[in-house]
């Protein structure tokens, strides 16, 4: 008696034939479609946090220059006030405050804000590129008038990119995160109404031009 036809299990296969069948043009286009979409969405993640990271540290940056500002004023008038008779009161707050400037002078010299920040910036910038990128392999896939397999040349030559800039970029932090999510969820930053995008166009671009009116 003829016996059918198994798999590598041991089991006939369900179509009598070959036991693994390769995915159609169109189940591949899905996974593929579903991945690039993931990799969007953190890219998306990543550049909006790095942004928030430089904003951070920029204002940061900006209130210890002011402090040093009122400090350094500070002692100048406290040792000034000491000279002239203001005796060992004078003296004392001139002492204290001068430590102050010192102790602040000590964490900008060996925690450069502005440097960092500018590093985020940078980080911020080459994720843009990369983020556009994604959203155009992503409007290429669903024309589908490309072949699967230069679509997926792209997205790895995309990761390759991807990894050079993590690799090069600082750490973002959990306050950072946080708001780069709210601007993305609450305030929604990357998304227009057509309204929106038609006010930025001359009329001949207009959407509403496009709109042909029912027969």
């Amino acid at each position: 008696m003829r016996q059918p036809p198994q798999n590598g299990s041991g089991r006939p296969s369900r179509n009598g034939g070959r036991s693994l069948e390769q995915p159609s043009q169109i189940e591949q286009q899905r996974v593929l479609e579903a991945q690039i979409r993931e990799c969007f969405g953190r890219v998306v993640y990543s550049h909006k946090t790095h942004e928030k990271c430089a904003d951070i540290l920029m204002s940061r940056f900006a209130t210890i220059k002011l402090w040093q500002i009122i400090l350094s004023a500070a002692t100048t008038g406290g040792f000034v006030a000491a000279v002239f008779g203001a005796g060992k009161i004078g003296a004392f707050a001139g002492i204290v405050v001068s430590t102050l400037l010192l102790t602040l002078n000590a964490y900008t010299k060996d925690y450069d804000l502005g440097e960092l920040a500018q590093k985020h910036k940078q980080a911020a910038n080459e994720l843009w590129l990369i983020r556009e990128q994604y959203l155009s392999l992503i409007a290429d896939l669903i024309m589908g008038d490309k072949p699967i397999v230069d679509l997926r040349t792209r997205r790895d030559a995309l990761l390759h990119e991807l990894h050079g800039v993590y690799t090069g970029a600082p750490s973002t932090t959990f306050q950072a995160y946080k708001k780069a999510q709210v601007a993305l969820q609450k305030y929604e930053d990357l998304t227009f109404t057509d309204g929106e995008i038609d006010a930025f166009l001359p009329d001949e671009l207009k959407k509403k031009r496009h709109i042909l009116p029912r027969q």
